[in-house]
């Protein structure tokens, strides 16, 4: 029997997401981690005395906060906190590196810094670099306290949510200068009510929130949707497959949300370790930040015996764009049709024999634009508010929306396009593949194909296998030059893989034809 979803009211700023539920579910969880758990009756004076805390700190409206840290309770709130002031939070993973926190610092011009030292060792030796003095604020506890930086300048503060920015997300400051989305009270809350309708969430609900809030994937479809759901969000700092699995299986949760990356380890280390994978209460799987192949989706369904839920966006859509239907599951890997209240267009499919083009949208989704960047931004979105995505796409008969790739990661092959997704596809229905990724590499007028592959069973792994299994399902211009297994494929936090690492690697590495046997 399908549950009624009660009509979301999406208020005006995101820390105000949960005041639906203070009194209906005033004993509830509202957020939980390890530690420490705070119900909706309680949230709301958590957020103002942290709000007080950070006035007191000398944080004003329109200054930046850099919050370095992991999932829990204390950034949650804090990121509440910041939105009470009309502040702007960014949040940042403590796994990064001190080139990158200080890179963040500079570039967001942030009037302090937070250090959840309690919760991650990593955030602690950041602010200790920094000379960050402890402090102890109420319901979230200690932290560390970064330096007031007295040069700061206040942003204008607008009433208006599509104008107001919430939150920074940073996504590309692992080389090269910082680049962050701004992304608006407005935006957040589209999405996060967009998920609650779509994925029909309720307070019987109990998310397992383990994808990054630093990216905007955690903070807009975990966090506020979670919130403005009346839902518990059950916040996990770092994903391990033993942990998932235990909490599947004990822990009520009834809706996950997660990268196919983690799927995989999940059943992989279920194969591994001889443990049966059960859960009893989840009643939504949805996958997105990397393309979802089919083999790891009948695996899993398989499995858990319900539709594994595809979905696609991007930072700059804070993200979602398209999703699948609860009503109407998909036996492929398609993305599904654009969410409700947007446009988008396949700029450029008509001149494309196969339907190809780049997929454009527009929308509440739409960040406001890059911080301190205005050129990047009008490369981004055209002047009458089309996000080009860069994504190559094509439309089936039902208007559902299939990716087809990056357009930067097109390969022209002897002339010949060739997608990455498509060959990772065929990579991954390998019985020993966990994940793949596919890059190009130039060679002397042309690219080779160059297949990074990650295996249950490397010491056994046979690779002429393998490329007899890609000459079967492949056209011989498809085929990878060279197929080159590692360990682990590198990974951001959210579980998506890093091509551009990839890209460097095989770039490193000769030809295959100039290759030693």
């Amino acid at each position: 029997m399908t549950q009624a979803v009660p009509p979301v009211a999406v208020p005006r700023r995101i820390h105000e997401a949960f005041a639906a539920w203070i009194d209906s579910c005033a004993d509830k969880a509202a957020l939980a981690d390890e530690t420490c758990a705070v119900t909706y009756g309680a949230l709301g004076g958590a957020v103002e005395a942290v709000a007080q805390c950070m006035r007191d700190a000398g944080i004003r409206a329109g200054d930046r906060v850099l919050l370095v840290g992991e999932n829990s309770v204390a950034l949650s709130v804090c990121i509440l906190a910041v939105s009470c002031l009309d502040a702007w939070s960014a949040s940042v993973n403590a796994r990064l590196s001190a080139r990158e926190i200080d890179n963040f610092l500079s570039h967001s011009g942030a009037r302090r810094a937070l250090y959840f030292s309690e919760i991650s060792p990593q955030a602690k030796a950041h602010g200790e670099l920094r000379g960050a003095q402890p402090v102890e604020w109420p319901v979230i506890g200690k932290l560390l306290l970064g330096a007031l930086n007295g040069d700061a300048i206040p942003e204008p503060v607008d009433e208006d949510a599509a104008n107001q920015v919430a939150a920074m997300v940073y996504t590309s400051g692992t080389t090269g200068a910082p680049k962050a989305v701004m992304l608006t009270h407005a935006n957040l809350l589209f999405v996060g009510a967009n998920s609650c309708r779509m994925r029909r969430i309720v307070p019987s609900d109990v998310i397992y929130g383990v994808l990054p809030l630093s990216h905007v994937y955690g903070l807009s479809s975990l966090l506020v949707a979670a919130l403005l759901g009346g839902a518990t969000l059950r916040l996990v700092a770092r994903y391990q497959p033993d942990s998932l699995a235990h909490a599947l299986a004990e822990q009520g949760i009834t809706v996950m949300h997660g990268a196919p990356a983690m799927y995989a380890k999940l059943l992989e280390w279920s194969e591994k370790t001889g443990t049966p994978l059960r859960a009893p209460r989840l009643r939504v799987a949805q996958s997105g930040g990397a393309p979802l192949t089919l083999p790891l989706k009948r695996s899993f369904e398989k499995t858990f015996g319900i539709t594994l839920h595809n979905g696609y966006g991007m930072t700059e859509a804070s993200p979602s764009i398209c999703q699948t239907r609860m009503d109407a599951p998909r036996a492929d890997c398609s993305v599904g049709q654009s969410i409700p209240g947007i446009e988008i267009q396949l700029h450029g499919a008509e001149e494309s024999a196969e339907g190809i083009g780049e997929l454009w949208v527009r929308g509440p989704n739409v960040m406001k634009g890059y911080y301190r960047a205005p050129e990047l931004t009008a490369q981004a979105v055209t002047e009458d508010g089309w996000l080009r995505t860069g994504d190559l796409a094509r439309r089936d008969a039902d208007g559902a929306i299939t990716i087809a790739g990056r357009s930067k990661e097109l390969i022209i092959r002897s002339g010949f396009n060739v997608y990455p997704v498509e060959v990772e596809q065929v990579l991954n229905a390998y019985p020993d593949v966990v994940q793949s990724a596919v890059v190009g590499r130039e060679v002397e007028g042309n690219e080779e194909v160059v297949a990074f592959v990650e295996v249950s069973q490397a010491a056994s792994f046979a690779l002429d296998a393998l490329r007899a299994h890609l000459k079967a399902n492949l056209s011989p211009y498809k085929i990878p030059s060279e197929i080159v297994v590692l360990d682990h494929l590198p990974a951001a936090a959210t579980g998506k893989v890093l091509k551009k690492e990839l890209q460097r690697l095989a770039a490193q590495r000769p030809p295959a034809g100039q290759q030693q046997t």
